[in-house]
């Protein structure tokens, strides 16, 4: 048994929109400015990580309870943290927003009560003075098996607005870390998808995160914070690991990373390399061709549709991609990936041509399509076996116009259990889909990747 003991808190809030990311991120960043700090971020969520990377200096790693057994994302969490001097986990939606009416299932609470880890609660008292101390009660009360270690005042208009909370909350006996003041301009900036990812304006999303550390050093007890981070419980658990291979992998894994794909789980690409690939990465925009010597590629989500101009003038990229693909080299694509890997891509004024290896067109809808899936395989393909269910998440409003009568690579149930569609492909050793999954639920899926570009 391995004994995991490090500080570590949950950050979460009451519901979204309370500045949970913001003071996430500003924290990582100033106790970055002394200590190695591990960041981590409940749920299937990527933008968030991009800004807790920029702000540690070290990859944002998902703690998705739905995705992950209980005892692997244990193991994701111990291995992780025991390299760092303190692990700092944001949360998702509201403390106690999680898959079902079970306010424990799958919600920030339910993650902090896995791993032992204290709760700092972020509260938007904006609009509020006295009521905030009812509201507090309430996350603090509500479920015998989480409390509430510290509460972190966010948007406080003035000192009499201050001193109002603090007379209201002081009766509870919850420690108040700090009163952030109502700042206008310290948002993370949102898009159709969630927030603007750091390739957007790198200098922009480096000027928020030193602003937000400032804030955050300016008004809150880091002393205190470090305090109730070492009251972390031991996690005891053998770190799960891929079955050892009778020889180390001997595979380039292409991997495309730049504005358009940028969505990617960090434990997808730190298993493949465990596993023995090399990662290689490249820029779909601005690389003119594939990396060399090469075995497979993987392309991720992101944002196609916002960089389809520059992404189809780039025709010595698609050519290189159409090619290798003919060749049947493995091809893994994920929801953008999909969407560059069709004929073309339709926006309202044009279309874009694209890599043209599965065909259709792809569009943007009005609606988003989100939510867990148990996608069953429909179709034999390298990733998975005949009939075998995984899980994943869908995340986008483009939608897929298939012109071809080739069988969907998935069915897929909702994480209620209900059947909602189809979805994918899988062409040659192109495989394909809206679906965003997490490799560490299922070991065999790293080991099926490797393998397949063994063969190649």
């Amino acid at each position: 048994m391995n004994r995991v003991t490090k500080p570590g808190f949950v950050i979460a809030a009451p519901a979204s929109g309370s500045g949970k990311s913001m003071l996430a991120s500003g924290l990582m960043r100033a106790f970055s400015r002394r200590y190695a700090v591990q960041p981590f971020k409940v749920g299937p969520d990527y933008i968030d990580l991009m800004y807790h990377g920029a702000a540690c200096g070290t990859p944002s790693v998902n703690l998705d309870p739905w995705m992950l057994p209980s005892e692997k994302l244990r193991s994701v969490y111990a291995k992780r943290a025991a390299q760092a001097d303190l692990s700092i986990v944001e949360g998702v939606m509201g403390m106690f927003d999680g898959i079902s009416g079970d306010p424990m299932n799958g919600s920030t609470a339910g993650v902090a009560e896995l791993l032992g880890l204290p709760i700092l609660l972020v509260v938007d008292c904006g609009k509020m003075a006295g009521s905030a101390a009812a509201l507090i009660h309430g996350f603090h009360t509500f479920d015998s098996r989480v409390q509430i270690a510290g509460i972190i005042a966010n948007r406080v208009g003035s000192l009499k607005h201050q001193t109002m909370l603090e007379q209201a909350i002081a009766p509870l006996g919850i420690p108040i870390l700090g009163f952030i003041p109502k700042k206008d301009g310290l948002i993370v900036p949102e898009r159709h998808l969630g927030l603007v990812t750091l390739d957007d304006d790198r200098e922009k999303t480096a000027a928020f995160l030193e602003s937000a550390a400032e804030i955050i050093e300016e008004n809150l007890d880091l002393a205190a914070v470090l305090e109730i981070a070492r009251t972390a419980k031991p996690i005891q658990l053998p770190l799960v690991e891929l079955k050892s291979r009778e020889k180390p992998a001997n595979v380039r894994l292409a991997v495309a990373r730049d504005e358009a794909f940028c969505f990617y789980y960090a434990e997808n690409l730190a298993l493949l390399a465990e596993a023995g690939a090399e990662i290689v990465y490249f820029s779909p925009i601005h690389d003119p061709t594939l990396p060399d010597r090469i075995d497979g590629i993987y392309f991720g989500g992101g944002y196609p549709e916002l960089h389809a101009p520059a992404l189809s003038i780039n025709e010595s990229m698609l050519s290189a991609v159409r090619t290798f693909a003919v060749a049947d080299h493995p091809i893994f694509a994920e929801c953008g990936g999909l969407m560059y890997l069709t004929n073309v891509f339709q926006d309202s004024d044009r279309s874009y041509q694209m890599a043209g290896i599965l065909s259709g067109s792809c569009r943007m809808g009005r609606r988003l399509i989100m939510g867990y899936r148990m996608a069953t395989a429909l179709t034999p393909n390298w990733l998975l076996a005949p009939a075998q269910t995984l899980r994943s998440h869908e995340f986008h409003y483009s939608i897929w116009d298939r012109e071809d009568d080739d069988q969907p690579l998935f069915s897929y149930m909702n994480a209620l259990g209900e059947a909602c569609g189809t979805d994918g492909v899988c062409r040659g050793n192109t495989i394909a889909s809206y679906s965003h999954i997490d490799f560490g639920q299922d070991e065999t899926l790293v080991t099926n990747f490797i393998t397949a570009m063994e063969k190649k």
